[in-house]
């Protein structure tokens, strides 16, 4: 069975950064990385103070860091009527993103390989290097990566795909009981559709099943068609979705 709010919690718990502060049952997590959960306001808890205290003092800490201030909205915020509050202050919805997962089966997750293309499981800073590579992000945001994945508390396993020496694909996973979470998926454009995705996920998924993962989950921008198609491969399906809340010009 797959619970929503379980999927919700290990999500978080995966997304590891010593940058986080709680304020008022809201965690505030400012890593200055390439992805918005951790660097986004996550109002996991109703709290005591007036809303507007809370929003402006989310505002002043990002601030301070040189960060945008941005919202992430599941279905589990608090308070319920958040996304209305900060649409009313002129916060834009942007970015919805699919949570998806699928029931575990062992025995039905696909062998895969890929002619000319080999599969290293790496060390957490080879994968960190190889994503920033791939995905061109700054030393900034490289280092910030890196430093979420020496701190994680999960059982994480990274993986990169090469061809001739070269990186042309990674993913990861990270393990809490039985439940898994794939991320960091990235092909390089020019070995896109050739199945690497889909060989390095088969992998890891295999892999996780075998140290006791039940139930994996993913988190896909909705509209990125090429990678839905990889996952229902597998069978995810759709548990909940969430959207960012950004001031114009900081919906990034």
């Amino acid at each position: 069975m797959i619970d929503a709010r379980r999927i919700e919690e290990a999500g978080l718990n995966a997304m590891q950064t010593q940058r986080q502060l709680f304020f008022d049952g809201w965690l505030l997590r400012v890593s200055p990385g390439k992805a918005k959960r951790g660097r986004s306001v996550n109002p996991i808890g109703s709290g005591t103070r007036p809303l507007d205290e809370r929003i402006a003092h989310c505002e002043r800490v990002y601030a301070e860091r040189d960060l945008p201030t941005l919202f992430r909205l599941t279905p589990f915020a608090h308070p319920p009527h958040l996304d209305r509050a900060l649409d009313a202050r002129g916060y834009r919805a942007f970015d919805p993103t699919l949570v998806q997962a699928v029931v575990l089966d062992g025995a039905a997750i696909p062998v895969l390989a890929v002619s000319g293309v080999s599969f290293v499981e790496a060390t957490a800073d080879a994968f960190a290097d190889a994503v920033a590579r791939l995905r061109g992000s700054s030393a900034t945001q490289r280092e910030a990566h890196r430093e979420r994945l020496a701190h994680t508390p999960l059982d994480a396993r990274y993986a990169v795909a090469g061809v001739d020496g070269i990186d042309v694909a990674a993913a990861k996973v990270a393990r809490e009981g039985e439940a898994v979470g794939v991320f960091d998926v990235v092909t390089a454009e020019s070995h896109r559709r050739r199945g690497i995705a889909s060989m390095l996920v088969a992998r890891l998924l295999a892999r996780a099943w075998e140290r006791g993962a039940r139930v994996a989950y993913l988190q896909v921008d909705a509209g990125n068609a090429p990678a839905l198609a990889v996952y229902r491969r597998f069978g995810f399906a759709t548990a909940y979705e969430y959207h960012y809340r950004g001031r114009e010009g900081e919906c990034r």
